[in-house]
């Protein structure tokens, strides 16, 4: 049942009817689509900055004028595809829950294996997109103002993979972005890992997990309590705690030692 309401605080909280094509078979998704997809080929073959729009409409075939018409901007692409992979982690993940129960551990594997599943084709597009990281005011970077409601999209799907779990509430306030945080750190040696299928970062995820679901039940301890309020003040003062309107799902049942 807390998957259930999970999923429609979610879906109230962060607007998913965004991600649905209200005509997806209407000539405009067809062909906004068909740029999306022609564009993105292109840069996965030779990157984003190497690529025009003139280029991306010669390839779909379409006057250069409409390619502008559905996108602006390169950087408009890219943020379509950022959207679309937000909306198909959070599909993938909302379905493997609701097929089974599943434990905390289990859930958080999901969230992440099923992202690094859905960019598994595109590594190398990664590359060139973390490149912007470093500028913080670059429309496509991933701490930039012009990518903020994407990540808030993905620490909502981690906020589901946590549910009711028992944890103290300033950890459960913390925890999602945190996830979010871990999540591009394995994304980002996901993008050099060269082994078979990219192994080792499957491994890494799952042994990087398994610990820090043994460190959160340790957290409980109120021994801990002072520790987390030192913790908790530094990352505030540091600006890095979660917006105030963006609050962690609670449960009747949560410790608060």
């Amino acid at each position: 049942m807390f998957i259930f309401s999970l999923t429609i605080e979610v879906s109230s909280l962060y607007n998913l009817n965004m991600f649905k094509s209200p005509k997806p078979h209407s000539p405009r998704e067809a062909t906004r689509g068909l740029i999306l997809s022609t564009a993105l080929d292109s840069f996965r073959e030779r990157g984003v900055d190497a690529v025009t729009m003139r280029e991306i409409a010669k390839s779909a075939d379409i006057a250069l004028g409409a390619a502008y018409y559905y996108f602006p901007s390169k950087e408009a692409i890219v943020q379509a595809y950022y959207d679309q992979v937000q909306a198909d982690h959070l599909a993938r993940v909302s379905a493997q829950f609701a097929e089974a129960k599943h434990n905390f551990l289990e859930r958080l594997k999901i969230a992440f294996h099923s992202k690094l599943d859905i960019l598994q084709s595109d590594r190398k597009l990664l590359g060139a997109l973390f490149r912007y990281a470093g500028e913080p005011w670059h429309p496509l970077s991933i701490f930039a103002p012009a990518t903020h409601a994407n990540r808030e999209q993905s620490v909502a799907v981690f906020r589901l993979a946590i549910g009711d779990e028992r944890l103290p509430e300033d950890v459960l306030t913390i925890l999602p972005v945190a996830l979010w945080a871990l999540s591009m750190g394995f994304l980002l040696y996901y993008i050099y890992d060269d082994s078979p299928e990219q192994e080792r970062t499957r491994r890494l995820t799952d042994g990087s997990l398994e610990i820090l679901v043994r460190l959160l039940s340790l957290v409980k301890s109120p021994l801990l309590k002072p520790f987390r309020r030192s913790l908790f003040m530094l990352l505030s003062d540091a600006g890095l705690l979660p917006e105030p309107t963006s609050p962690a799902p609670q449960s009747p049942q949560e410790a608060r030692p």
